[in-house]
């Protein structure tokens, strides 16, 4: 294909949608894009992680009789590269995830429940294939400066580190359950945004912890900058205008579609997996 596009200025393809062999001028063009060297998805079944509250919450944990765990979301997630040793080009990617965990807590037979938050974490770690790169990245929107630990007397600069992407579904809480605690989990680190959506420092459990389980699909990326020649057919054009807001509170509910699934709900073969979002910071 490259020997195709540097040959000629203009070159004609045939549009893929159009029955008829109609032909579209394009110019080569080349572009910096990311490509992903190797990637990964995973199936996790993350069983039985604690769950670490506030000091608030963690006191009703404590006299509590039952829990349940009604919804997990993640917050964030943090992602780390580093070369592998004897193995050139491979990566290994460490993941860790900050669930947010809502729970229905029942302190008495027959009694309301309270809802509350938590947070659970879980790491896990996956080798990929990053291929190699001694160069240093320099650009006029960025500030970056040489690290001396990336310099190397002999060589100039170490091996460049590609990019982990990671990208999760909705977890979906699996399990929970109460269970006495026998050795004080240790509070595991999270990052100053996490605690804040909370409202506060979490605390050890001391006689009871709320141990769930979680299933959550993933996929994992490693990829660098590279130059591409590509086919430009045209520029990107809007095809439709912006509509303009009314205050007219009812000609904005005549634009609303009629809600057909919510009234007849669709079946198996006909749903396509997606899942209305939902706010779940519970009470």
């Amino acid at each position: 294909m490259s020997e195709t596009l540097v040959g000629a200025e203009q070159t004609t393809a045939e549009t893929p949608d159009s029955g008829a062999e109609e032909s579209i001028d394009f110019e080569p063009v080349c572009l910096e894009v990311p490509r992903i060297y190797d990637s990964c998805g995973a199936k996790d079944c993350l069983r039985d992680i604690t769950v670490f509250f506030t000091g608030e919450n963690q006191a009703l944990i404590d006299t509590a009789t039952s829990v349940r765990v009604t919804r997990v979301s993640v917050i964030t997630a943090t992602v780390d590269v580093d070369s592998v040793a004897f193995n050139r080009g491979y990566y290994s990617v460490d993941e860790t995830f900050y669930f947010l965990c809502c729970c229905e807590v029942y302190t008495a037979t027959g009694a309301l429940p309270t809802s509350i938050t938590g947070i659970a974490v879980s790491s896990k770690r996956v080798v990929l294939y990053g291929s190699d790169g001694c160069v240093k990245r320099f650009s006029s929107d960025s500030t970056d400066v040489i690290d001396p630990s990336e310099l190397d007397c002999c060589r100039g600069y170490n091996s460049s580190l590609p990019v982990a992407n990671v990208q999760v579904s909705n977890p979906v809480a699996l399990a929970a359950a109460l269970r006495p605690v026998t050795t004080a989990p240790i509070v595991p680190f999270v990052p100053e945004n996490v605690a804040d959506f909370i409202g506060g420092d979490l605390v050890a459990p001391e006689n009871q912890q709320v141990k769930t389980t979680i299933g959550l699909f993933s996929i994992t990326t490693l990829s660098r900058s590279v130059q591409l020649m590509l086919p430009s057919y045209d520029f990107c054009m809007p095809r439709k205008e912006c509509d303009d807001r009314s205050d007219d509170p009812c000609e904005a509910f005549s634009k609303i579609e009629f809600p057909t699934d919510a009234f007849f709900p669709p079946n198996t073969q006909d749903s396509d997996g997606s899942e209305t979002a939902f706010d779940c910071r519970c009470g």
